[in-house]
């Protein structure tokens, strides 16, 4: 049984291309991540105001709003109308993944997918096998749970349990209550199932999954017929039944879920280059 799933995933990739190549997505993905995050910390650690309000509500410059439309949806669950600048937020974040994946922001955004990336590195490192399985349309209902609690509350209640807002916050602020929703969310995928919260749980990632059915970019398998069956694709990836309709089809190349998450992981695992980033409409048939 291969335990090192991720390490293993990459040894071919870096045996055929050098190490730096084989990192390449994840690399850029850490950056993205990483500098999202400091943007939004910039202002109240540093006076740097860039950037004000944080992941779910804010202002770039003082010029251009952003709002997280999964906010906006609870709000109006909560029977709250958001105010018009909120609404052209929303409707510019939504926008912007229709263009680039949905659940890009899980993979390029969203801090707290490095939180679930350590625990799967030590969960690997230290041979933990325990995986519980569960359903992935579970986020789905946790999704739905959110939108009732928001119509039944009056408020905009995935909020108080974000683990995105919490770490923000407690990155900014320090140790506080937060910091158990985070310490549950790495104990869930390190422990408990692999790839728990992300995979499985996150209603914020069930929303952008929905939005990213439409999205424009697209990874795709644009060479399947160069495929050696070495699994490194699969093996690396966090939602690796997006993958099969792609490589092992006989239609389009692209890889259409609206579960991936164009993070580019299988571009740097694959040892003979199968996959590329994409545009809908292009790549369509294999080369």
């Amino acid at each position: 049984m291969r335990l090192n799933l991720t390490v293993d995933a990459r040894a071919e990739g870096v045996a055929a291309k050098g190490w730096l190549r084989a990192h390449k997505w994840w690399f850029l993905r850490r950056f993205t991540q990483i500098t999202a995050l400091g943007v939004f910390m910039a202002g109240p650690l540093a006076g740097l105001w860039l950037v004000r309000g944080n992941f779910a509500s804010s202002e770039i410059l003082g010029v251009l709003p952003l709002s997280d439309p999964f906010i906006a949806l609870q709000s109006l669950a909560a029977g709250m109308v958001p105010a018009s600048v909120a609404l052209l937020g929303a409707g510019l974040i939504a926008l912007f993944y229709v263009m680039v994946g949905g659940r890009a922001y899980c993979g390029w955004i969203c801090p707290v997918n490095i939180v679930t990336d350590t625990a799967q590195w030590l969960r690997e490192k230290l041979v933990i096998t325990r995986d519980r399985k569960l359903d992935r349309r579970t986020r789905l209902w946790v999704l739905a749970g959110a939108l009732l609690a928001s119509l039944l509350s009056g408020t905009i209640a995935w909020e108080f349990v974000n683990p995105v807002s919490l770490l923000q916050r407690g990155l900014i602020f320090g140790l506080g209550a937060g910091w158990t929703v985070i310490a549950a969310v790495f104990l869930l995928d390190l422990l408990v199932t692999r790839r728990g919260w992300c995979g499985h749980l996150c209603p914020v990632g069930a929303f952008y999954g929905l939005v990213g059915k439409a999205s424009i970019a697209r990874v795709a398998a644009a060479r399947r017929g160069d495929c050696t069956n070495c699994g490194a694709c699969f093996q690396i990836c966090t939602e690796p039944h997006v993958i099969t309709p792609a490589l092992k089809g006989t239609g389009s190349t692209l890889i259409l879920s609206g579960d991936c998450l164009n993070c580019g992981s299988c571009i740097d695992a694959c040892p003979v280059d199968v996959f590329e980033m994409a545009m809908r409409g292009r790549s369509a048939t294999p080369r």
